[in-house]
């Protein structure tokens, strides 16, 4: 009976999962209002009825959609902060970058705005990426702002996610003016300001 339970229980896992890239998948190719039970049964190649056996409604749908993007987030990330201290705020920029950049983020984002229902798995999932950062700065900084002055552990934080959402916001409706000299900016200050010896950073090329 045990082995049985354990082998029922990994194929609700497995299942659970095709559903939820195939919720991701319709959410990337045609946004997340194409998600319905039907789409992601067709997507699937399953029934409806076997949809809704594992997601209830389509707010448990997304909400379990949310919550297994954030926890790959997560195990990303901590992984990547466990990085020299003179390498840290380059991770969390180019992480930043990522975030900002992603589809998927996007569309969980309009999501939250039309869905108020999901919008506390969305600031969940932002507050706790925000915390791991923020706990890996304060540690490696002894809780000071590596720059000194009032630009603290937090601040910087902002600072840093911060600028990426910005230029995207601005790029997505075709703004690009002076982005570039930003980004060529806080990089050489993040790469300067952050170790004895200039960095070589990577060029990013942010106008499209």
């Amino acid at each position: 009976m045990a082995g049985a339970a354990r082998r029922f229980g990994s194929e609700t896992s497995k299942t659970r999962d095709i559903l939820l890239d195939c919720v991701e998948k319709l959410m990337l190719e045609q946004g997340y209002a194409a998600v319905t039970f039907r789409a992601v049964a067709t997507e699937a190649e399953v029934t409806p009825g076997l949809v809704q056996y594992y997601f209830r409604t389509l707010d448990g749908i997304f909400s379990a959609a949310i919550q297994r993007y954030s926890e790959r987030n997560i195990r990303y990330l901590a992984k990547a902060l466990d990085a020299p201290a003179e390498d840290l705020l380059q991770v969390i920029w180019e992480y930043s970058w990522d975030e900002a950049a992603s589809s998927l983020t996007t569309e969980f984002m309009a999501l939250g705005n039309h869905r108020k229902s999901v919008q506390a798995e969305i600031a969940e999932a932002t507050e706790r990426v925000r915390k791991l950062q923020l706990e890996a700065l304060e540690k490696n900084f002894d809780g000071r702002g590596p720059f000194g002055g009032n630009l603290t552990p937090g601040a910087l934080l902002l600072l840093i996610s911060g600028i990426p959402k910005f230029l995207e916001l601005e790029e997505s409706v075709g703004v690009h003016t002076a982005h570039q000299e930003l980004v060529d900016a806080f990089e050489q200050f993040l790469g300067t300001k952050n170790s004895a010896q200039p960095r070589k950073r990577s060029v990013r090329r942010r106008a499209r």
